[in-house]
C-alpha cells in the first residue's frame, strides 16, 4: 500500500494551484507516459508517476509587456529547483516516506537539463521522468496550454492510481513466492 496517491496530491489546493499554473493537462499526460515508461524500464511506477505529475510545479510565468516571453523564460528559469523543493515539502506533509519524497524531488530537479547542460548522469527514475516530459513537449512551450477540467484530471489520476496499486500488488505477490 502506498503512503500517498496521485489523487491525494491532487486534492491539495496548493498542488492544484501549481499544477494548473504549469499546465494540468501536461502534468497528467506526463504522469501517464511515465507510468508506461517505468513499466518498460523496470522503474518504480509510484515514484515515477508522482515525480512526473509534479515535475513542473516550480514554474513561474515570465511575461514582458503583458505577453509570454519564451526567451526570458529560457534565460532565467529555475522551475525544476523550485518544483523539487515544493514537491518535497508537500509530499512530507502528506505523509510520504522520506526516502521516496527525496527520490521524487531529485527526479523533478533533474527532469530538464536546461541549466545542467548534460553534466548530470541521471538515474533510471530521473531518466523516465525526463523522457516522459520530452514526449509531451511542443514548440514554444505550447504543451503547457493544453486544457482539461479538474474533474477529468482527477478521474485520469484515479485510473492511474488503480494501475499502480494493481502493479504493486502483483510485484509484492511475486516477491513473497
Amino acid at each position: 500500500m502506498r503512503n500517498v496517491s496521485l489523487t491525494n496530491i491532487f486534492q491539495l489546493p496548493f498542488a492544484r494551484k501549481y499544477l494548473k499554473r504549469a499546465g494540468l493537462a501536461h502534468a497528467v499526460t506526463v504522469a501517464q507516459k511515465a507510468y508506461d515508461l517505468a513499466c518498460q524500464e523496470g522503474v518504480n511506477t509510484d515514484l515515477a508517476t508522482k515525480a512526473a505529475l509534479l515535475h513542473d510545479i516550480g514554474h513561474y510565468t515570465w511575461y514582458r509587456d503583458g505577453e509570454w516571453d519564451f526567451d526570458l523564460y529560457k534565460q532565467n528559469d529555475i522551475h525544476a529547483i523550485k518544483g523539487a523543493e515544493r514537491a518535497h515539502k508537500m509530499l512530507i506533509r502528506l505523509g510520504e516516506n522520506p526516502e521516496a519524497a527525496k527520490e521524487i524531488a531529485v527526479a523533478i530537479l533533474f527532469h530538464t537539463d536546461s541549466y545542467f547542460q548534460g553534466t548530470v548522469e541521471r538515474t533510471s527514475l530521473q531518466e523516465v521522468v525526463a523522457m516522459a516530459d520530452e514526449a509531451d513537449e511542443e514548440p514554444n512551450g505550447n504543451h503547457h496550454y493544453k486544457v482539461i477540467s479538474e474533474a477529468e484530471a482527477e478521474e485520469m489520476l484515479a485510473e492511474l492510481d488503480a494501475l499502480i496499486e494493481t502493479q504493486h500488488s502483483k510485484s509484492h505477490l511475486q516477491q513473497s513466492v
